[in-house]
């Protein structure tokens, strides 16, 4: 069992072996990175009209989210690093993070190339607002449609199984979830008094706006390379009572400083929880809608209830084929993403940046290839110093263990 005070070892422990896993893995955890050597990297990127971006815009941060009727879209689900700043870093974060995934399939250098045409492509489509329901019907790739088919059948006992192994209404302590100090029981418990977390909790269409909401139980979540240095909470709440009682899932998020800049002109809330809940509802509304910021234990948290249908978009085997028409899918989400925000005048002079930079043989703009490609090379050696600094001590371990079990037996 994991003790409060042992958190911050087991959690930087987890984290770098998780980030050795593969190239892919490592980019989607070093976000602080990604922004060092970005502002180390050539300085004429384009500086488009500042809007909330998501600031951490790689492939697991897309997927399926419903609202709180149950209705699903592909959004981008995770806005811990939301600022107001410059567009061009999510495409170029969704860029690095697509083409690690193509270089981790093996697939040929030139699958790299249209992969990021396809994004360009995509982002230009929503900017242009031709991405509406019918032509993203259109666009969306077979595994996209897959996903969000078992997305909106899934219920409240998959989601409950899927975390916890069991449909009980408990969060049961082991290798996620960790035992909670009594102060942390004793804040929670208070909490969930609060009129802001009753109104969100209840405002799921089946619910009473009248009902009762009490917690049942939490613990500490170990969960994602993001938990380290940060309060995060998995809390099982009741709504109701009696036989017409039911429960829901809560997260409950710390908010810190972002990592991604922001725009210098840019007015954005101080409260680090208040800047996620106010990005979060520009860049995904169905999600943005169900988080509310409030504070625990004198830290700013962010407070959402889970629903069954959001899922993570994980690609684990790209082909040639399917790698175009997903970039250009993707794109098309961050596109709608950053468009609904800008009048018709930013968008169309967004537009004309984007166009501009282009050759007769890459039909991208040349700082987002040139972007990308250098944060590739910069990214591989990064990676394997992690793994020869963390991954490579605990495989020798093993491998001395192994051996004299071999020769005990």
């Amino acid at each position: 069992m994991t003790r409060p005070e042992d958190r911050a070892e087991r959690l930087r422990k987890i984290r770098n072996v998780k980030m050795a896993k593969s190239a892919h893995a490592y980019v989607g955890g070093s976000t602080v990175k990604f922004y060092e050597w970005l502002e180390s990297g050539p300085g004429d990127l384009p500086q488009g009209p500042p809007v909330w971006i998501c600031g951490d815009c790689h492939v697991g941060n897309l997927g399926p989210v419903a609202d709180y009727k149950e209705r699903v879209a592909i959004q981008i689900r995770d806005l811990d690093q939301t600022v107001i700043g410059n567009p061009a870093h999510d495409l170029i974060r969704l860029g690095l993070s697509l083409a690690s995934v193509a270089r981790g399939a093996d697939l040929p250098g030139v699958v790299t190339a249209h992969i990021l045409e396809n994004l360009v492509a995509g982002y230009e489509l929503a900017l242009a607002g031709n991405f509406d329901d019918d032509r993203e019907k259109a666009l969306m790739p077979g595994s996209i449609r897959n996903l969000l088919d078992r997305s909106v059948r899934r219920r409240w006992r998959h989601l409950a199984w899927e975390r916890f192994e069991t449909v009980k209404p408990e969060v049961p302590l082991g290798k996620r979830f960790w035992a909670l100090t009594d102060a942390e029981r004793a804040a929670l418990h208070a909490l969930f008094q609060e009129e802001a977390v009753r109104d969100l909790v209840t405002g799921l269409q089946s619910r009473d706006r009248g009902d009762v909401v009490r917690l049942v139980d939490a613990a500490y979540w170990r969960k994602g390379c993001s938990s380290l240095g940060r309060l995060r909470f998995a809390a099982m709440a009741q709504i109701g009572d009696g036989k017409g009682a039911s429960f829901c899932l809560i997260d409950l998020k710390e908010g810190v400083t972002a990592a991604a800049p922001r725009s210098p002109e840019a007015s954005m809330p101080r409260d680090n929880a208040l800047r996620v809940v106010t990005g979060a509802r520009a860049l995904s509304p169905k999600l943005g809608r169900r988080m509310v910021a409030t504070r625990l234990l004198d830290k700013a948290m962010v407070l959402r209830e889970l629903m069954p249908q959001d899922l993570k978009l994980e690609v684990d085997r790209l082909t040639s084929a399917k790698a175009k028409p997903l970039a250009a899918y993707l794109g098309g989400v961050v596109g709608s993403a950053h468009g609904r925000q800008m009048d018709p005048q930013d968008r169309s002079a967004w537009m004309k940046d984007l166009a501009r930079g282009r050759s007769a043989r890459l039909d991208a703009p040349s700082w987002l290839w040139a972007s990308v490609v250098d944060l590739l090379g910069i990214h591989e050696r990064a990676y394997l110093e992690h793994c020869r600094l963390h991954a490579l001590p605990r495989f020798r371990t093993e491998d001395a263990t192994a051996c004299e079990l071999k020769r005990a037996g």
